[in-house]
């Protein structure tokens, strides 16, 4: 806690605007699914350890049999910053979740990462970032041809897109199967990634938007599981015994967002609203709308602003999480901002009243549970207080009034609120928390 204030806030919560990834979910990244133009591919294996295959209709293959399937492996391999290594049996990832699993689906593929590093040297990137949702690399190898691999968002990617990778050949976009792919495999609840890559003059040094705004071949489409966190099910559980409401905000695809609402006990079936439906409404229809909805997909921070800014209008005291720099307004206008211990950056916890040290949705409900104890405690030390300080004033109160001598001394009087009243009212304020706090 970075200001004591915040505990008792925290007991007034009334909604609480959660990310997904890592908070409600455990952050831990694989490649469950890779869809390209010739169809879907399963990938077996769990977590970052590069064991697994890969099987097409109910068969194992191998990426031999289907070459597309190791172009996509060598794209999400070279358009990333991740790096995994393996110490005492462990393979210990260094970098974002997101990229370490497609690290490990090159890996599963039988590529060595130094290997095809060397093979084809980074020259330039666009780095990723909220705002344009993918990133782009630019690569040469030693023959002196030139190429640019992108992963992103794939209605991003869809759109810079004109041409799908087949059997070896460039053939014309199909976006009537793609939507259709993308949607099944976003309501088994995986994160989409498109990846997709462009042939590049052989003297480019540079990479700006302008090279990649067009023009891209679409390389397939992967899907990415992130399990829930079993204590995060339970504390939203716990949030809804306690009339606090739970609003999941996500940069993920609003089927996937559902998929994974509906496993926490997060929305009504109502459907998740998306970034460009937020866009569309003015002030008094998103209050309306952050009532109705508990899922908000492809969310910018700048709508998780909006999004506090309405809940607030309508009379809520919002607790909000984040972790980026661009979360900061968000926190900082919330009643309670919620920055990530792990992943947040220096600017995010500088604008949050509270750090989660494990970035755990569970703890915030602890927190709350807290922040309503502490309220309660100090409103028993209050009323235990008050008689006593009562009695005192009314007994000289009344021998002023009769004429009397004062029946009590300021000497007695400090005497028994520090020794009798004070001292007794602090063990008041360590009471356990009642059996129904979370239930009020």
């Amino acid at each position: 806690i970075r200001r004591l204030p915040a505990v008792e806030t925290l007991g007034s919560v009334t909604v609480i605007c959660s990310d997904k990834t890592g908070t409600l979910t455990r952050n831990e990244m694989t490649v469950q699914t890779v869809a390209s133009g010739a169809g879907w591919c399963e990938v077996t294996g769990v977590g970052y350890a590069p064991q697994g295959g890969f099987n097409l209709d109910g068969r194992a293959v191998t990426v031999d049999e289907l070459p597309l399937l190791r172009e996509i492996a060598q794209a999400a391999l070279l358009c990333n910053d991740a790096s995994l290594k393996e110490s005492a049996g462990q393979w210990q990832l260094q970098g974002d979740p997101t990229e370490g699993a497609l690290v490990t689906l090159a890996m599963k593929a039988g590529m060595e990462p130094h290997f095809y590093q060397e093979e084809y040297p980074r020259i330039d990137a666009i780095p990723f970032e909220s705002q344009h949702r993918f990133m782009a690399t630019l690569h040469h190898d030693h023959t002196g041809h030139g190429f640019a691999y992108l992963k992103g968002a794939p209605e991003k990617i869809l759109d810079m897109c004109h041409l799908q990778r087949m059997d070896g050949e460039d053939a014309p976009l199909d976006h009537a199967y793609w939507e259709t792919t993308m949607e099944q495999m976003a309501s088994r609840g995986q994160r989409l990634l498109a990846i997709a890559f462009k042939v590049m003059p052989s003297g480019q040094q540079s990479l700006n938007f302008a090279d990649v705004e067009y023009g891209l071949t679409l390389l397939g489409v992967v899907g990415i599981v992130d399990p829930p966190r079993e204590e995060a099910i339970a504390a939203v559980k716990a949030c809804r015994s306690a009339g606090i409401g739970v609003k999941m905000i996500t940069g993920d695809h609003a089927s996937t967002a559902s998929a994974i609402g509906k496993q926490m006990g997060i929305g009504d079936g109502n459907g998740a609203i998306s970034g460009v439906d937020l866009e569309r409404y003015d002030a008094s229809q998103l209050r309306e709308v952050v009532k109705e909805h508990e899922i908000f997909a492809r969310v910018s921070p700048e709508q998780k602003l909006q999004l506090v800014t309405a809940l607030q209008a309508a009379g809520d005291v919002v607790a909000m999480t984040g972790d980026g720099v661009n979360d900061a307004p968000a926190l900082k206008r919330a009643e309670v901002g919620v920055a990530m211990g792990q992943k947040g950056t220096e600017a995010a916890k500088e604008a949050a009243e509270m750090v989660l040290t494990d970035d755990n949705f569970s703890t915030i409900v602890h927190a709350v549970e807290e922040g309503r104890t502490v309220y309660d405690n100090l409103k028993k030390s209050i009323l235990f207080i008050l008689p006593t300080n009562g009695g005192e004033a009314l007994t000289i109160i009344a021998a002023i009034v009769m004429g009397r001598m004062l029946p009590i001394t300021a000497a007695q009087i400090l005497w028994i609120n520090m020794i009798t009243a004070v001292t007794l009212a602090l063990t008041l304020a360590f009471e356990p928390a009642e059996r129904d706090v979370m239930r009020r």
